[in-house]
């Protein structure tokens, strides 16, 4: 009897934890979580079952074990946070599939994905050919994107971060067309002579969307 009161025990106090642990993680959709995330969900989760199945060993193991990976986790979300260089290793950028109507195969190929993925994913989105989609990204979730044609507008340009946390970014430039030349004479000709003080900046069908800074 002893024995299952301690199982009972170890369970709530567990399970008021990972709910704590997982709220400071911050919010996302289980399909939008990073391999960092899933990672630390997984390896928590097994912690959990350990201790609960041995009740004979300090609860302390565990708690201390689950807390030091929720410290890894958010130390490494705020260094992600401040560089873009942390975000690309841990996350990954997202990569487009289909640019301007035409499949990338070759991005298909640097992402292991293949044409039975795509389809299944367009079906998914209730797409039922390809002529039908102007782009298509696969995010680092995994997750297709899908941004349709649309009959008797003029095309669209997909709209790419230029500058994200004041670094330019001239692999987008070069998919649009643009150099860092032009980018920072537009910049300049709007009041922006400095390009660090821009958190995030894209340009679309001719239109700038500039945001400043705050921190």
């Amino acid at each position: 009897m002893e024995v299952y009161l301690i199982i009972i025990v170890r369970t709530l106090i567990l399970y008021f934890l990972i709910i704590f642990i997982f709220r400071m993680m911050g919010k996302r959709e289980i399909g939008e979580l990073s391999i960092l995330d899933l990672v630390v969900f997984i390896m928590i989760a097994e912690l959990a079952v350990m201790s609960i199945e041995s009740p004979e060993d300090p609860i302390m193991y565990s708690v201390v074990s689950m807390l030091f990976l929720l410290a890894i986790q958010y130390g490494l979300a705020m260094l992600s946070l401040k560089s873009e260089r942390v975000r690309e290793v841990l996350d990954g950028k997202p990569t487009i599939i289909i640019n301007k109507g035409k499949i990338d195969e070759r991005a298909m190929k640097s992402q292991r994905y293949n044409f039975d993925d795509l389809l299944t994913q367009l079906r998914e989105k209730d797409v039922r050919s390809l002529s039908e989609v102007d782009y298509a990204i696969l995010e680092t979730s995994g997750k297709l994107n899908v941004i349709k044609k649309q009959e008797g507008m003029p095309e669209r340009t997909l709209e790419l971060g230029l500058i994200i946390d004041g670094t330019i970014q001239p692999a987008h430039l070069e998919k649009i067309g643009k150099t860092e030349q032009w980018l920072k004479e537009e910049l300049q000709k709007r009041g922006y002579g400095d390009m660090k003080k821009i958190s995030f900046c894209t340009y679309s069908d001719g239109e700038f969307f500039i945001d400043v800074s705050n921190v």
